[in-house]
């Protein structure tokens, strides 16, 4: 059965912005003196002035209209939006966290065996030999990954220009590769929907420095030939680049490293359950095999001579810092408690889980599908729909649709991963909504969402003309 997200009541028909009653304004005088020309300053001011309870009662009200992970499936394909378990909250919040990360390594040992541990781990489970903690996102470590393998062909004497890039790639890939100053060659997709080897092997060559490859793929396939692709990719001498995006799909069993990937980032929200930094504070730690590891970021943490306590050191190559200090702690914390909970067997049921569900999901779509067999994702075409219209008329079935319109090599694509998290009720009603919302009526789809807190907005419009003030809106 649907659950019906909740009906708020619609403001004036003049006003743009819900909840405007509740942001009164008071205007306080400016103290005249200042050392600023008249020019910049101003006589007085308009601040907010709700009281506690409007303040409590506004965002209690915004949190009940947005849609969130706590409230039901969040399936946005390659977004990854798991659950964040609330211990690892708990274990961030305990004070003795809390340190100042310039103390000295002498009085930091707990703090520095934790990164320590983590480092452990994620090589472990990456099957990489070294590994930093310093990137503050899954995009900082793409790039720092890529950072890393630039310096390590200018170091060797290599003259490489270019990055080899699948059509199917997560969009950061071509922005990371052209950011380090490499020309981006785009791979075309196979028919199967993966890599076509004899395009690779036209693609490579002198110049070639790296390929960025997901593996399983944006669609949810597994690159079969991926030893193969290694081999190509190191005949050249390039080097294989893993985005760790899709690595939710193969904890415990499947290791980059022994694919014959060299460098690769963890994406810590989407595969251990830390908070998605949307722009904030995030984690994207990057691995790589011993012929890379001096060109890592400083500082890293090593056990000292004779396992006597842990220390900080430089990379004799480090490309530097990324980020300040050891990158953003308390999430790496959470990362560290989320894989110390679940363990070797916790990791892999995760994965066999994640797979599970994506393919119980795709079994009762009445959408099409157009690759196969997938792992933790799929790609269904709404066909002759608007993707985006039936994702919005999803959203008056109580649940939140999945990513639309890319990969662009499935047609109105609608990219979905439910996750690992998901229990068989949450799948059929996920199911239901997508089959009444993809056969519902022409008229239907164009006048969704109906029942949301905010109705169809003129998106173009709102990006070319935007209103970031928190003060009244005119109703123009």
């Amino acid at each position: 059965m649907i659950h019906d997200q909740a009906d708020y009541a619609r403001e004036a028909e003049d006003v743009h912005e819900p909840l405007l009653s509740e942001k009164d304004e008071t205007t306080v005088d400016v103290r005249e003196e200042s050392p600023l020309p008249d020019d910049l300053t101003r006589d007085e001011l308009t601040l907010p002035a709700p009281s506690e309870p409007e303040i409590a009662r506004h965002y209690t009200r915004l949190s009940q209209m947005n849609w969130a992970i706590d409230s039901g499936p969040y399936p946005l394909g390659s977004c990854t939006m798991k659950y964040n378990p609330k211990f690892t909250e708990d274990v961030a919040a305990d004070p003795n966290a809390a340190i100042h990360p310039d103390r000295s390594a002498r009085s930091a040992q707990g703090n520095l065996e934790l990164q320590y541990r983590l480092q452990e781990f994620l090589g472990e489970i990456g099957g990489m030999d070294a590994v930093t903690l310093q990137p503050p996102a899954g995009a900082a470590g793409e790039f720092t990954g890529i950072a890393v393998a630039k310096a390590y062909h200018e170091h060797h004497g290599n003259d490489r220009s270019e990055v080899v890039i699948p059509a199917s790639a997560h969009g950061t890939n071509f922005a990371t590769a052209a950011m380090a100053g490499y020309d981006v060659v785009e791979l075309p997709s196979g028919e199967d929907g993966r890599v076509d080897v004899e395009a690779l092997e036209a693609a490579v060559g002198d110049d070639t420095a790296a390929l960025m490859l997901t593996n399983p793929n944006t669609v949810g396939l597994f690159e079969r030939d991926i030893t193969e692709i290694a081999d190509i990719v190191h005949d050249a001498g390039g080097l294989l680049y893993y985005d760790g995006a899709n690595l939710n799909a193969l904890l415990g069993r499947g290791r980059p490293g022994d694919m014959g990937f060299d460098v690769m980032h963890y994406n810590v929200h989407k595969t251990f359950a830390t908070p998605h930094g949307g722009g904030g504070p995030g984690a994207g730690p990057v691995g790589v095999v011993d012929e890379l590891a001096e060109f890592l970021p400083a500082p890293r943490v090593r056990e000292r001579e004779g396992g006597n306590g842990y220390e900080t050191f430089e990379p004799d190559e480090t490309i530097g810092k990324v980020h300040g200090f050891g990158g953003n702690w308390l999430v790496l914390v959470k990362t560290y408690a989320y894989i110390a909970r679940l363990g070797d067997e916790g990791l892999s049921d995760a994965a066999a889980k994640a797979v599970l569900n994506a393919n119980y999901l795709a079994e009762r779509l009445e959408l099409d599908v157009p690759y196969g067999p997938f792992h933790h994702e799929f790609a269904a075409t709404a066909g002759d729909r608007d993707a985006a219209d039936v994702a919005k008329r999803m959203l008056d079935f109580g649940v939140h649709p999945p990513t639309t319109k890319w990969p662009e090599m499935v047609p109105e694509a609608m990219l979905t991963e439910p996750t690992e998290i998901e229990g068989r009720s949450s799948l059929d009603d996920l199911a239901e909504a997508f089959n009444l919302a993809y056969a519902d009526s022409d008229e239907a789809l164009d006048a969704a969402p109906n029942r949301t807190a905010a109705g169809r907005i003129d998106q173009v419009g709102a990006a070319r003309n935007p209103r970031l003030s928190w003060q009244a809106l005119d109703g123009e």
